[in-house]
């Protein structure tokens, strides 16, 4: 299945529609039951993630494809290569695998920085081990790979795409990444949730988008289709996608996303593209 399991809610309280905090590990591994069943096979966390891998590995992810992310190089850290080596070994004894199926920058930037090459150089070397499959990068806004793609070789990117952020293909990066042989995995289909939310459980400060959130609900019920429908399907309906990222906090919520995927809808055209970057990426929503 081309869905990837988000575990970002297995070791915090996260996501702006989230109401019932951090998924408890009996129901973290009541999911993972489901997900399998449901021929899931991709698990993504990270290191950032409160205690995400070790949740995981309380639980037992053998079989599973697991990916994580290596947080942003510590300004003080003298010796980034022992450092790299350090966090990459840490994680693999918390998720208890025998090696990561990708491992990404959860700050892309951290390879054009003074100690971008030792770090690069650190992950190649862990990945000739064979202790990393692939290595890649998270990024925020497809203009990173602009500078990235010229000075380094990588595997996978993870990139935010959904039906009001579409910076993706309006770029032309979908596109270039995939003549790349580069595996693309997408997140943020939801838009942290916000996308699902009634119009009158909405935060205030998205007033703002008041007309784009009207024409976005009464899009909705013309066509007599879900918000959950409209966001999985948009996703989903573009090939050149390896996995569609997606988070749960309950079993309800992974069954209800399952039936979409296996749904035979049709999606209506959508024009809701959106460029505001205040709205479409989640890091600025506390700046206002």
């Amino acid at each position: 299945m081309k869905i990837a399991l988000g575990t970002v809610q297995f070791g915090m309280d996260y996501g702006i529609a989230n109401r019932k905090g951090q998924v408890s590990q009996r129901e973290a591994a009541a999911i993972l039951q489901q997900a399998r069943s449901a021929g899931l096979d991709t698990l993504d966390t990270a290191i950032s993630y409160g205690n995400s891998e070790l949740v995981l590995g309380q639980i037992g992810v053998e079989g599973w494809r697991v990916i994580t992310k290596l947080p942003a190089l510590p300004q003080q850290q003298v010796d980034p290569v022992a450092w790299v080596e350090h966090e990459v070994q840490a994680a693999i004894e918390r998720l208890g695998v025998a090696k990561l199926s990708g491992l990404l920058l959860h700050q892309s930037g951290q390879l054009l920085g003074a100690h971008g090459h030792e770090v690069y150089g650190t992950l190649q070397r862990l990945k000739q081990r064979q202790i990393i499959d692939k290595i890649g990068v998270s990024i925020y806004a497809p203009e990173e790979l602009d500078s990235l793609l010229s000075g380094f070789e990588i595997d996978l990117v993870q990139a935010p795409f959904n039906i009001f952020d579409r910076r993706l293909t309006t770029t032309g990066w979908l596109d270039r990444l995939d003549s790349l042989g580069i595996e693309i995995h997408t997140r943020s289909v939801f838009l942290q949730g916000l996308l699902l939310m009634p119009i009158n459980e909405r935060p205030e400060k998205f007033a703002p988008w008041q007309d784009l959130w009207n024409r976005w609900h009464k899009w909705l019920a013309e066509h007599q289709i879900t918000a959950l429908q409209a966001c999985l399907k948009f996703v989903l309906a573009h090939d050149r996608i390896g996995r569609v990222i997606v988070g749960v906090d309950s079993q309800s919520q992974l069954a209800d996303i399952i039936k979409v995927v296996e749904g035979s809808l049709a999606l209506p055209i959508l024009e809701f593209s959106c460029e505001d970057i205040n709205l479409i990426n989640p890091s600025r929503w506390s700046l206002f």
